[in-house]
């Protein structure tokens, strides 16, 4: 039976090399941060990690991560409600729920676990979820896994939202879902629209805001906290291996009987081992940083605005926006990867997205700031895509 299959994986496989779409990894032989070394090669810096705030190698998450191994273990063996819950799920739940300022939160092994289990467990057939196009894949999944009635509305296109509201008034319930932030444009969801509109036409609110939280609001606590909407939003999915240190771990939180169902009911968190407790003690440690101080996300901020203007003036084709998230737009998928492959050999660590990461056509190398990169490291940058633009010939 495999060898007929084989040959159809071949061809497949074959296809995706020659339409310049598949993805080789790289091998990193250093620890995640600003600069890091690829294979034997020198090192580089770092443009494509989700490590927004620089935590993944900050000192105080590391010894935190240290001491809760030695102080409860490598890993629970188990799911939360037999033997899986220690004291630090808890109070990481807690510290979760007052830094984002919700009534309760429940702990997953990734967000995409938390996203799969959320549908299906608070809706049914009688109900709608009304969803962005541009929803993260996790959100995708775990609408089809429910039975409700699936609305999709036009990306962050509030009368196109309002529309399929109107068409779903039958349903039982309604959800509103978004990605807080549209993480291969870097736009931001606008929610005190869809706030406004859930409230007109009596639906919850869910936000994944997995690329917001840590940095986004004048304090950090994602984008309910930016848009000024932070008692409207109904629950908030995230987390823990981004800005909160980039290791693994999901969270939910919002309305504490969501929370409490959840626990009853949601799937991946009941037939998932715990999150291991070196990642609930480090995430402990990043929340408290994060708690005491907003200088780290005030660096990413700057840092942000320097980037963009400044890979602005080089000529590429930027999303606008205010998002360390900064899209530089190529169209090709093979061009966006050879413009990778080129700033590689320059000292820069930057990754091609194409299909079916982002649509057919809008190749482009994703590149995310952080705090934990200098002015200097910036502006290198800039100059070494100034040079690949100029020696591929792009845009000229």
């Amino acid at each position: 039976m495999y060898g007929s299959i084989k040959q159809e994986l071949e061809r497949t496989l074959s296809t995706i090399r020659e339409e310049g779409l598949y993805k080789s990894e790289r091998i990193i032989t250093t620890p995640q941060d600003a600069h890091i070394r690829v294979a034997e090669g020198e090192p580089v810096l770092n443009m494509c990690a989700n490590n927004y705030l620089g935590l993944a190698e900050h000192p105080a998450v590391i010894a935190a991560a240290h001491a809760g191994l030695d102080e409860w273990g490598y890993g629970l063996s188990s799911v939360r409600f037999i033997c899986g819950t220690q004291a630090i799920h808890k109070q990481l739940e807690q510290k979760l729920s007052q830094f984002l300022e919700t009534e309760d939160t429940i702990l997953y092994t990734s967000c995409f676990d938390a996203n799969g289990g959320l549908f299906e467990t608070l809706l049914t057939a009688e109900d709608a979820i009304i969803s962005d196009e541009l929803n993260h894949a996790s959100i995708i999944d775990g609408v089809r896994l429910c039975k409700a009635q699936r609305f999709r509305y036009k990306n962050n296109n509030m009368q196109d939202l309002e529309e399929q509201l109107k068409a779903a008034a039958s349903a039982r319930y309604r959800m509103i879902a978004t990605d807080g932030v549209f993480s291969m444009d870097g736009y931001i969801a606008n929610l005190p629209a869809i706030c406004d509109l859930a409230e007109k036409y009596d639906a919850l609110v869910m936000v994944d805001d997995s690329h917001s939280v840590g940095f986004m609001g004048a304090r950090g606590k994602g984008t309910h906290e930016f848009h000024g909407v932070m008692d409207r939003v109904d629950i908030i999915t995230g987390t823990l291996g981004k800005a909160l240190g980039g290791a693994s771990g999901g969270y939910t939180s919002g309305r504490k009987e969501i929370i409490e169902l959840l626990r009853q009911r949601s799937r991946p968190y009941l037939f998932s081992n715990s999150v291991a407790p070196s990642i609930v003690t480090a995430s402990i440690a990043a929340i408290d940083l994060l708690t005491a101080s907003t200088e780290l996300r005030d660096k990413l901020e700057a840092n942000t605005k320097h980037f963009r203007a400044g890979i602005s003036q080089v000529g590429f084709e930027v999303l606008p926006g205010e998002h360390p998230i900064v899209p530089i737009m190529l169209g090709d998928a093979a061009l966006a990867a050879r413009v990778a492959d080129a700033l590689l050999q320059k000292g820069i660590y930057v990754i091609g997205f194409s299909f079916p990461v982002v649509p057919k056509g809008k190749a482009r190398i994703r590149t995310q700031i952080s705090a934990a990169h200098s002015i200097e490291d910036l502006d290198f940058a800039i100059e070494k895509f100034k040079e690949v633009k100029t020696e591929l010939g792009i845009g000229s």
